[in-house]
């Protein structure tokens, strides 16, 4: 057993990513249950909000980096949506193979629907926090997201040697 000790940070730190793991599994059931009826599921429902948040048609590859998951995830679910008319390919002029994805009227749809279903679930969900509550997890939560995004372009996992 190592004889490496947490600093109270670190600590802290680990207590929310574990509490962030719980947060995100019950986030995943919760929108599963929330658009079951619209036949999406969580990561059919993240992937249009990814293509719908996005400022200009994206790749798969783009999409999937902005999510911070794998692209043959997000290839294969968007290949699904294709398969269903709910999203569609269209040439992309800077990259002969990797075509961009965009929602198709029947997505567009489908999307409203689902957000028509998360508003009243997350006014509910949110009652009692203070919009400054809210700000400083977004902020501890963006810096750690920042910290891991350095880390993965210097390909730095690896702990630190004493």
């Amino acid at each position: 057993m190592t004889d490496a000790r947490r600093t109270e940070e670190g600590e802290a730190v680990t207590a929310l990513i574990l509490d962030v793991f719980r947060l995100n599994g019950r986030l995943q059931l919760a929108g599963d249950r929330l658009v079951s009826e619209l036949g999406l599921t969580s990561a059919r429902w993240q992937i249009l909000g990814a293509i719908a948040y996005s400022d200009r048609p994206e790749s798969v590859a783009w999409h999937a980096r902005t999510m911070g998951v794998h692209r043959q995830g997000v290839q294969r679910i968007i290949n699904e949506l294709s398969k269903e008319g709910i999203v569609e390919f269209q040439p992309n002029p800077h990259h002969k193979r990797a075509h961009l994805v965009v929602m198709t009227r029947k997505g567009q749809e489908l999307y409203e629907a689902a957000i028509t279903r998360q508003i009243p679930w997350v006014n509910e969900l949110s009652e009692g926090l203070s919009p400054d509550d809210i700000e400083t997890a977004q902020y501890v939560v963006d810096r750690l997201k920042t910290s891991l995004e350095e880390a993965s372009t210097r390909q730095d996992y690896s702990p630190t040697q004493s």
